[in-house]
């Protein structure tokens, strides 16, 4: 029986997905979650978008268009795991202890690190870190964290980021040698198909740094007009054209069929027209489009549908991530202070055994704390059911109870994104609790 491997994938809230992310991470990615052989993980990379993108309302934004987008292309969450990044507080916690143990010659050494200093030095700019946030810098140990935090075995990236993977590997064997094995290690899962990257309207590579992207669910209207944006050659209907240096072959290749791509090339060597071209083009991918474009220009109306979505990924990756951090911060000494260690010290020496008396005193302290966090937990939750009581009755009072509960369930979501922890975490309880009520 083959073995479950544990796959994750993460999209950075600065934009909006275009045809190039479809074809290179989204849609094998939902294929993937098909298979029983996998266990997927996939997430909003919104702490990411912050490193590049210092705008509130796009990094919102593009959070909830992906979201959609992932949804409306038939994500399955219920075999899936699909979260908002920071809907799990255990990341960054977990991040600070990889920074802990991260060498600053290897950060030196990123990719990502080195170009923006390359650059500064082509601009002869005397401080050669200029414009260089801790973000960037330091990018790999918060992706070495959302890696981590659920020692997942395999990682789709294309070759670019294979060096973050092994920034990853290296970290977490650092983190296994001085705490003991915690961490998987994970592998970099790279396509070793054809590397071409899908071309844009200009040629470039399909970016949105380049500004030259069609958007996966573009209206008709606009891919219309960005199809006819594309660049082509002066050869006139007629002549024969080269479909291989043609970014309209190269887009529709990329989504048709062996057949239908072996009958544009015979079109190609009859000398096919750019107009004509351009216009099959658009009908080809406005019908392989349009079934998960309406899905999704119903999906992205829905906000309390995606937020439902999002925390019920997010509850689901809390199940792994709460009891891990807490398994973590006991291995690296952050504890009760009634907690017994019970562990070899990190160069190999065992704490010394307590008396008999001290080991009474020891358990007593254990019992009070327990008998203390019970009382204050039932207490929470005589708290928690009242305040559901309470709205529930305001609720059936109403003269819409459906809409009065979405609208309640939406705004004490809203309220949850913004709150700190703890009362982050009462709210996201009530809003369980209230779901419950609702549908019941």
């Amino acid at each position: 029986m083959q073995a479950i491997q544990r796959v994750l994938t993460g999209i950075t809230t600065t934009g909006t997905p275009h045809l190039g992310n479809y074809l290179g991470a989204l849609k094998p990615a939902v294929a993937a979650s098909q298979q029983a052989s996998t266990d997927s993980f996939y997430f909003l990379a919104d702490y990411h978008a912050l490193i590049k993108c210092q705008d509130p309302q796009t990094v919102h934004r593009s959070g909830r268009e992906i979201a959609a987008i992932w949804l409306a292309l038939g994500l399955d969450t219920d075999k899936a795991t699909f979260y908002r990044q920071s809907d799990i507080p255990e990341i960054p916690q977990l991040a600070w202890f990889l920074t802990c143990m991260t060498a600053k010659g290897m950060m030196n050494r990123s990719h990502a690190y080195k170009a923006s200093v390359d650059d500064n030095q082509r601009q002869s700019n005397a401080d050669l870190d200029q414009g260089i946030s801790m973000g960037l810098y330091s990018y790999p140990i918060l992706m070495a964290a959302d890696i981590l935090m659920f020692n997942a075995h395999k990682i789709p990236v294309g070759k670019d980021q294979i060096q973050h993977i092994e920034m990853c590997r290296d970290i977490a064997m650092r983190f296994n040698h001085t705490y003991g094995e915690h961490f998987v290690l994970p592998k970099a899962m790279v396509d070793e198909g054809d590397a071409k990257v899908l071309s844009g309207l200009d040629g470039r590579k399909m970016s949105k740094s380049y500004g030259n992207i069609i958007p996966l669910f573009a209206p008709t209207d606009e891919l219309r007009n960005l199809i006819a944006q594309i660049t082509t050659n002066s050869l006139q209907p007629g002549e024969v054209k080269d479909p291989d240096t043609c970014t309209l072959f190269e887009i529709y290749s990329a989504f048709a069929t062996h057949e239908e791509t072996l009958l544009m090339r015979q079109a190609y060597a009859n000398g096919i027209g750019w107009g004509d071209m351009k216009g099959q083009l658009f009908e080809y991918l406005n019908d392989y489009l349009s079934p998960a474009r309406k899905r999704y220009e119903e999906i992205i109306t829905d906000p309390v549908y995606i937020e439902s979505e999002l925390q019920k990924g997010a509850s689901k990756a809390r199940a792994h991530s709460e009891p891990f951090m807490q398994r973590l911060r006991s291995a690296v000494g952050i504890m009760s202070l009634v907690s017994d260690m019970g562990a070899k010290s990190a160069g190999g020496k065992v704490k010394k055994e307590l008396s008999q008396e001290e080991q009474v005193k020891v358990d007593a302290g254990k019992a009070k704390a327990m008998a203390i966090a019970k009382q204050r937990a039932e207490h929470d939750t005589q708290q928690l059911k009242m305040r559901v009581d309470e709205l529930i009755n305001t609720i059936n009072a109403s003269s819409d109870p459906k809409g009065a509960g979405e609208a309640a369930l939406l705004d004490l979501r809203t309220q949850a994104d913004s709150a700190k922890k703890k009362a982050k975490k009462n709210l996201q309880q009530i809003v369980g609790l209230l779901e419950q009520r609702l549908t019941s």
